[in-house]
C-alpha cells in the first residue's frame, strides 16, 4: 500500500501513531522529506522496526544529525503491532506495543523541514534517487494519526489526493501461513510419492540453533538428510545399491540461524541435485554425481521418532516451519491436525513461539549478544569489559592501582567508574615520586571527566577540548592531600571557544 498526507514545513513538534501487521520482514511502513535534506523514515528491516531522523538540514550538509534507533524484533509474525512517535524538538519517544525508548537526535537543529508529503506504506515518487532498493509495506495498517488527522479516515472519505495511492485497498486480507512450531522432542511426518524417481521438497524455517534437523526420509535403498549444520544448510543422499554406492553433499547459506525466514528448496533425481536458498537461483548449488532415487513415500520433518538402520546424524530441529511444499504439493496441515493424514507430536500447529533473547541486548558496553534456542551469551572483544554481560572493566581505575599491583612508570588504560558511562581511556603514569602523578594523553571526547582517586581524598577534574589542540593534564593525590595542574598549548585558537579570549 502507499498514501500520502498534506504538506508540512518546519515541525517542532510531532506525534505519528498507527498499528500493523505483516508476514514480511521488510518494508516502508512511512517516509517524508525536505529539499534540504531533512528526513524521517519508519520502516521494517529484518522484522525490526527501524526509525531513521534527519533534523534541520542546511547547506553544509546534514549528516551529522542523522540518528537511527531500532526496537522490537520478529515483528513479521502477522500479529498487530502498535507504534507511536512522538517528537518535541531533539526529544523522541519511540513506543513499540508499549515498550518507549526515549532518546535525541543528533545535530544541533530542533525543527523537521518536509516539504514533501508525509508517505505511508512506500518510498515518495518525488523523483529523487532516496529509495535505496527499499520495499513498500505490504500488509495491513490501521489507526493511522498524524499530529491530529486521522489519516485513515481522511483516506477512506476521500479527502486525501488519491492520485497518489498504489494498490491501496480498505480491507485486510488474511495471508494465513499456518507456521508449525518444534521443541527438542518434536516432529511431523507427512506422506508423499512411493516409487518415484524425483524428490521435490520446499519449505520455510526460523531458528536460533546453528544445527539440527531440518528434513529426513528413508528412500527405498538409502536416506535423504536436509539438516543445519554449522549455520549452513547441509542435504545428503545416500543411495546403496548391491552393486554401487552412491552419495550426494550439498551445502549452501550462512548465517541461516538469525532467527529470520529462510527458504529451502530441494529438487533430486536420476544424476542431478540442486539446493536453493531464499530464492536465489543465481547461487544455487548443483551436483551432477551418478544418483539413482527411488522415493519411499513416507517424510519426517524436525525429527525422527521410529528407529531406523540409518538413524539421522543431526539432533531435532528447534524453530519454526511454514509454507511447507512436498512433491510439489502444500502439506495439508489442517487434515494433518485432524489426524486424517500423516502424524506430529510435541509440534504447536498455528503458531511459532520463537523468543528473541538479545532483544533488548543485555550485553553492556556495546557487547554483541549471540543466542540459542535456550539462552544467550556476550562477546565482549575489543570492548574493554569481561563478563557474563560484559559488565567488569579490564582496567584499573588508576594510576595507584597499578602501583599497588607493582607496575612501574608506563602508559596504560584506566577506567576510573569502571562499569560506569565513563569509558576507558589511555594515560601516562609518573611512578617514580611517593606521589603518583597520571597524565591523561590527547586522547578523550569533549567533556569527559577524568578522575583521579586515593585511599582517602577523591578528585574531578572536567577536560573540554578540540581535536586540534594540545593539552596535558596531570593529577597527583595522596592520602595527605590532593594537587591539580593542567598545562594548556594551542595555536591560533580561542581557549573555551570564547571570543576575544586567546
Amino acid at each position: 500500500m502507499a498514501a500520502r498526507t498534506v504538506k508540512k514545513m518546519k515541525i517542532i513538534k510531532d506525534v505519528i501513531a498507527l498499528r500493523f501487521k505483516t508476514s514480511e520482514s521488510e518494508g516502508v511502513i512511512l517516509h517524508g522529506e525536505g529539499q534540504q535534506g531533512d528526513y524521517i523514515t519508519l520502516e521494517l528491516h529484518k522484522a525490526k522496526l527501524l526509525l531513521q531522523i534527519n533534523l534541520g538540514s542546511n547547506q553544509y550538509g546534514s549528516i551529522l544529525g542523522h540518528t537511527s534507533v531500532t526496537t522490537g524484533s520478529l515483528l513479521d509474525d502477522n500479529h498487530w503491532h502498535s507504534v507511536v512517535i512522538e517528537r518535541y524538538r531533539r526529544n523522541v519517544n519511540f513506543t513499540l506495543d508499549r515498550h518507549t525508548q526515549h532518546f535525541r537526535t543528533n545535530g544541533e537543529f530542533d525543527h523537521l523541514d518536509l516539504d514533501y508529503e508525509l508517505s505511508f506504506g512506500g518510498m515518495p515518487y518525488s523523483g529523487k534517487p532516496v529509495g535505496g532498493g527499499r520495499k513498500n509495506f505490504k500488509g495491513c495498517m490501521e489507526s493511522i494519526n498524524y499530529n491530529g488527522d486521522n489519516i485513515t479516515d481522511l483516506a477512506r472519505r476521500k479527502k486525501l489526493d488519491t492520485s497518489s495511492f498504489r494498490n491501496l485497498s480498505f480491507s485486510c486480507v488474511e495471508t494465513h501461513t499456518f507456521p508449525v512450531f518444534f521443541n527438542a522432542t518434536s516432529f511431523l511426518q507427512l506422506p508423499g510419492r512411493a516409487n518415484h524417481n524425483t524428490i521435490s521438497v520446499s519449505f520455510q524455517f526460523r531458528t536460533w540453533n546453528p544445527d539440527g534437523l531440518l528434513f529426513f526420509s528413508n528412500l527405498d535403498d538409502g536416506t535423504l538428510e536436509i539438516s543445519l549444520e554449522d549455520s549452513k544448510v547441509a542435504v545428503h543422499i545416500n543411495v546403496t545399491k548391491a552393486t554401487t554406492n552412491n552419495r550426494v553433499d550439498l551445502s549452501s547459506g550462512t548465517g541461516l540461524n538469525d532467527g529470520q525466514w529462510h527458504a529451502i528448496r530441494l529438487v533430486a533425481k536420476e544424476n542431478f541435485a540442486m539446493l536453493t536458498i531464499d530464492g536465489e537461483e543465481a547461487s544455487a548449488v548443483r551436483s551432477t554425481s551418478p544418483l539413482t532415487i527411488t522415493t519411499g513415500g513416507t517424510y519426517h520433518l524436525g525429527g525422527y521418532f521410529l528407529q531406523t538402520l540409518f538413524p539421522p546424524s543431526q539432533r531435532s530441529f528447534q524453530g519454526c516451519m511454514q509454507a511447507i511444499l512436498v512433491d510439489d504439493q502444500p502439506a495439508d496441515l489442517h487434515a494433518v491436525e485432524k489426524g486424517t493424514m500423516g502424524a506430529f507430536e510435541n509440534v504447536s500447529l498455528d503458531m511459532c513461539a520463537i523468543i528473541d533473547r538479545c532483544m533488548p541486548n543485555h550485553c553492556e558496553h556495546g557487547g554483541r549478544c549471540k543466542q540459542t534456542w535456550d539462552g544467550f551469551s556476550c562477546t565482549c572483544d575489543g570492548t574493554g569489559y569481561t563478563g557474563a554481560t560484559c559488565h567488569t572493566s579490564i582496567y584499573e581505575p588508576s594510576c595507584e592501582a597499578y602501583k599497588h599491583l607493582g607496575r612501574s612508570s608506563d602508559t596504560y588504560w584506566i577506567d576510573p567508574d569502571g562499569s560506569g558511562p565513563l569509558g576507558p581511556f589511555k594515560v601516562n603514569c609518573n611512578m617514580t615520586e611517593d606521589k603518583v602523578w597520571t597524565t591523561v594523553m590527547n586522547n578523550l571526547p569533549p567533556k569527559t571527566v577524568v578522575t583521579g582517586s586515593s585511599r582517602e581524598r577523591r578528585t574531578v577534574l572536567q577536560v573540554n577540548y578540540s581535536a586540534s589542540m594540545e593539552q596535558v593534564t596531570a593529577i597527583t593525590t595522596s592520602a595527605e592531600y590532593c594537587e591539580q595542574r593542567i598545562a594548556y598549548s594551542c595555536r591560533m585558537s580561542r581557549l573555551l571557544n570564547t571570543p576575544g579570549q586567546f
